[in-house]
């Protein structure tokens, strides 16, 4: 499993159904969030704040317009 999927699969775990991530919404962060990453780590204790925060962020439309990109 890849550190990204091990992020996905834990910060889903934590989180309640409104707050699930997809890979399209960690790519996305990624992208814009850049400098809080060194490599391909996907650090849960270090990312998820920051990632929770960035995703609550987002309109429940530009929620489904980056899961469309995806598809």
């Amino acid at each position: 499993m890849t550190p990204k999927q091990e992020f996905l699969d834990g910060h889903n775990k934590l989180s309640p159904s409104g707050m699930q991530a997809t890979m399209a919404l960690l790519t996305h962060f990624k992208t814009e969030k850049n400098s809080l990453f060194k490599g391909a780590d996907w650090s849960l204790d270090k990312l998820r704040r920051p990632f929770i925060i960035w995703m609550t962020s987002l309109t429940v439309e530009e929620k489904a317009n980056i899961n469309k990109e995806e598809t």
